[in-house]
């Protein structure tokens, strides 16, 4: 029985993996042909489809991590997947005058190529046991230049969103009301910012250790 789920589980996420992959691969073409064709002006809507489907299947990886089916730790795995649905949801869907920036070109292929580089280096660990050591050494290195690239895009983006945030009082909630409650999504969004500003270094410092690991090991073997 215990075989069979393992058989089961490595299925699952080779399939998982391979799947998001694709949506990545596609939210990367889209994004160049655009720049080269249209202008940085025009990549969110040419990618928007398909970058909302890749960046919310990342969900299911915080669910993968509670039920044990991968060994990756929540404390790592929620934050970096729960900003980028905020950026992608609360910041870019819902504040359309922040889409035709040049920040969103250069978050959409910072994420891009992060994410087509993991999802290929695990769906192939799921699939053959192992992953080739260029293809370990490019999940462990590329982030050195794309975790910046992309969490500057995030900021940045976070920021420029602010006045029609505060303008248009989406998402928050005034008093009097049957709640008794009120919620203000300028000030979260403000509050996200400020977690970037100690959350960003730790994350770093965690990949940095992480790749050393990683690197470590595999000149071992």
């Amino acid at each position: 029985m215990a075989g069979y789920l393992s058989v089961l589980r490595r299925v699952y996420l080779t399939l998982y993996n391979w799947t998001v992959f694709a949506g990545w691969l596609q939210v990367l073409c889209l994004a160049l042909k655009t720049l080269r064709d249209s202008g940085h002006e025009h990549v969110y809507n040419a990618v928007e489809r398909p970058l909302l489907l890749a960046q919310t299947a990342a969900v299911l990886e915080i669910i993968h991590g509670l039920v044990g089916l991968v060994r990756s730790p929540i404390t790592a795995t929620l934050p970096q997947i729960g900003s980028r649905l905020f950026v992608t949801w609360g910041i870019l869907w819902s504040f359309p005058e922040t889409r035709n920036h040049i920040l969103v070109s250069s978050l959409v292929i910072s994420w891009s190529l992060t994410e087509i580089i993991r999802y290929s280096f695990f769906g192939t660990k799921e699939a053959l046991g192992f992953a080739p050591a260029w293809l370990l050494w490019l999940r462990y290195s590329t982030f050195l230049l794309l975790y910046p690239t992309g969490i500057t895009s995030e900021v940045g983006l976070i920021y420029l969103a602010l006045p029609y945030i505060k303008k248009s009082e989406l998402y928050s909630l005034r008093m009097p009301n049957k709640w008794n409650f009120s919620f203000d999504y300028f000030y979260a969004a403000v509050l996200g910012l400020a977690i970037y500003v100690p959350g960003s270094p730790h994350m770093y410092t965690y990949m940095l250790r992480q790749r050393k690991k990683a690197l470590s090991k595999s000149k071992k073997e």
